[in-house]
């Protein structure tokens, strides 16, 4: 029987037969996990709006520091002072990826892609979350810095690091699973 979730044959008690019906349960608790991803960055987000001052930074150690940033461009800033057009076009971009990343997952449900499906529930989680801001204040709250002794990698928020970790699983999946089940 093959796994219907991110168990392996041995690892599966459930006994879910590998039918219409498990595949659809599969897609189904990918979008739960899409949605706590997005519940996650949503309401670290709101707690940062709520409770840090604009630019105010808390250092919890001598390596990451919680800070709050409002950032209208893309990764890293990219386009933060484009004029304000780069909203909509980031807007039509994060939901598009996230549509055909929705499809994509559904059109792999039925197969036993474990890395590749992690990897863009990760990425799509993320979008949507940084989607919702976009639409909502026009831009992203980021709050998290990690330092490495002078340099300061730029602040990002939990949507960002799903993209990244989900696009790392996604360049893994191409270089050692491509076409294969795992």
């Amino acid at each position: 029987m093959q796994d219907p979730f991110f168990l392996s044959k041995k690892e599966n008690k459930l006994n879910i037969p590998n039918n219409d019906k498990s595949h659809n349960l599969r897609f189904t608790i990918w979008m739960i996990l899409v949605s706590l991803i997005v519940c996650a960055d949503q309401l670290s987000k709101w707690f940062i709006i709520k409770w840090i001052p604009l630019y105010e930074k808390i250092s919890l150690n001598s390596f990451i520091n919680i800070t709050h940033h409002k950032n209208s461009g893309a990764a890293f800033s990219f386009l933060a002072n484009a004029g304000g057009w780069q909203r909509w076009f980031l807007i039509l971009i994060a939901g598009l990826v996230s549509i055909v990343i929705i499809a994509w997952l559904w059109r792999i449900r039925n197969k036993k892609k474990n890395v590749l499906s992690a990897g863009l529930i990760l990425v799509v989680g993320g979008a949507i979350g940084n989607l919702i801001d976009r639409i909502l204040f026009g831009h992203v709250t980021d709050f998290i810095q990690v330092i490495f002794g002078n340099w300061a990698f730029p602040t990002f928020n939990i949507a960002d690091a799903s993209i990244s970790v989900g696009a790392t699983l996604l360049i893994i999946d191409t270089l050692f699973f491509s076409g294969k089940e795992n």
